[in-house]
C-alpha cells in the first residue's frame, strides 16, 4: 500500500486529513500528526512511531510536511529512518490542500518521479491571487 503522511505545526495536518475526508473520502491510508504547542520533538516522534505502526517494509509512503526544515518534517524524517523507510519515501514541504488532494487522488497512478511533478504542478496552480473589481459609476 502507499500510504500519505501529513505532520504539521498543530492542527493543521489533522484538519487538513479532515477536508482530505470531505472531498475524497475516508482514506485509511492516510494518517496526519501534529506537533502541539509545547510538545518537545521526542514525544511527536514517539506518537508519529505509534501512528506509523501500520507502515511496513513493502508499503511505500509519501511524507508531506507543512514547512521545509520544520521541526514536523524533519522528526517524520527521522521516524521514517527508524523504520528504514526514508530512502524509499517521497518528501514534501510545504503542503497545501490542492497538493495534498493531488497526493491522495493520483498517488497509484505514477511513478514516484512522475507523481512529484504533477503535484509541484497542482499545488503552484493553487495559488492565485483573487482581484476584486468594483463597479463604481453611480446608477441615475
Amino acid at each position: 500500500m502507499k500510504y500519505v503522511v501529513l505532520v504539521s505545526h498543530g492542527e493543521f495536518a489533522n484538519g487538513l486529513k479532515n477536508s482530505l475526508s470531505m472531498l475524497a473520502g475516508d482514506k485509511p491510508e492516510i494518517i496526519s500528526a501534529g506537533l502541539k504547542d509545547g510538545m518537545d520533538a521526542d514525544t511527536f516522534a514517539k506518537e508519529l512511531l505509534d501512528k506509523l505502526a501500520v507502515i511496513n517494509q513493502d508499503d511505500k509512503v509519501i511524507l508531506l510536511g507543512d514547512l521545509v526544515g520544520g521541526s514536523p518534517l524533519t522528526t517524520a524524517m527521522d521516524v521514517l529512518n527508524q523504520k528504514e523507510m526514508l530512502n524509499n519515501a517521497v518528501v514534501i514541504g510545504g503542503m497545501n490542500l490542492p497538493l495534498a488532494l493531488t497526493t491522495v487522488l493520483m498517488k497509484d497512478a505514477f511513478d514516484n518521479d512522475t507523481l512529484v511533478k504533477h503535484i509541484l504542478s497542482e499545488a503552484q496552480a493553487g495559488l492565485k491571487q483573487v482581484c476584486i473589481t468594483t463597479d463604481e459609476e453611480d446608477d441615475i
